[in-house]
């Protein structure tokens, strides 16, 4: 039993994110990095509509470019569920992004985190959210966290998340004209991989940094002119392993502002801080 035409026939939002800070506080022995990041939700928003199919076959509407369909994270997302659950029904997934490729705010795990809530949903499957969010780590280390619904506090390798109240903002994001490969950055032998763990009391506004900016900014010199630029005008940061950087503001149009006087041949957009998955409160505890 599925859902009806009527609950399909819409469009479901994943919103982006950034990293109001990223630590890397050490390397397990399986190569994965231990991170501590305070996580924010922005409102731009990839949107994904879903088709069902009686063949079982996952497919999308329109493939991305450069990204081959088995490795596009909606689709992984929908097959493992298939797997997970036994559901014999398939899906075609429409997606519209809005959300930069490769820019550190989190789309493709997002898209993956609204495909495994929203099919759980149309597909009627009944997995709660402990259930989703073991196979939301399975996908990536970003992807619990847009399953958990608030802003959080991370930990781990995205698996330890506690809720962090954050105040409305607003944020500048530019979008350098690059995508920065995360695991090259990752993998770099630069890389700050010791800094010392904090709790989450000790998290307020432009506390810590972003270990992975250095590396980043120094690799590509567009990130750093670009992170240059934007700090001419506060606390400007990173988000992820980049390329994109953002500064906050307490107003819209104090965003606005600086975005406005942007130099020729950059880009970026304003966006809102949330203090909720857009999804959390139609979709209850999933």
């Amino acid at each position: 039993m599925i859902a009806a035409d009527s609950e399909w026939d819409r469009d479901w939002p994943a919103p982006a994110k950034l990293n109001l800070f990223l630590h890397v506080t050490g390397r397990r022995e399986d190569g994965y990095h231990l991170l501590q990041t305070a996580f924010r939700l922005i409102g731009c928003c990839d949107r994904l509509r879903f088709a069902p199919r009686t063949d079982g076959i996952v497919r999308l509407t329109r493939q991305l470019p450069g990204v081959p369909e088995d490795r596009e994270l909606s689709v992984r997302a929908a097959r493992m569920l298939q797997l997970a659950s036994g559901t014999l029904n398939g899906v075609e997934i429409g997606l519209t992004k809005e959300i930069p490729v490769g820019g550190g705010l989190g789309g493709g795990s997002s898209d993956a985190a609204t495909t495994l809530v929203v099919l759980n949903r149309l597909w009627r499957l009944g997995l709660g959210k402990d259930d989703l969010l073991r196979l939301a780590l399975r996908l990536g280390a970003d992807v619990p966290f847009f399953i958990f619904g608030t802003n959080a506090f991370g930990e781990g390798v995205g698996e330890r998340l506690a809720r962090l109240e954050l105040e409305p903002a607003w944020y500048a994001v530019l979008v350098p004209p690059v995508e920065v490969p995360t695991q090259a950055i990752f993998q770099d032998p630069t890389l700050t991989r010791n800094t010392k763990s904090v709790t989450i009391s000790g998290f307020s506004k432009g506390f810590g940094r972003n270990d992975l900016e250095p590396v980043v900014c120094r690799n590509y010199p567009i990130v750093a002119a670009h992170l240059a630029w934007l700090k001419g005008f506060g606390d400007a940061r990173m988000s992820g392993s980049g390329a994109c950087v953002f500064a906050e503001f307490p107003t819209e149009s104090q965003a606005r502002s600086v975005f406005a006087s942007m130099p020729q041949g950059m880009r970026g957009f304003v966006a809102s801080g949330l203090s909720r998955h857009p999804l959390a409160a139609e979709l209850g505890d999933v």
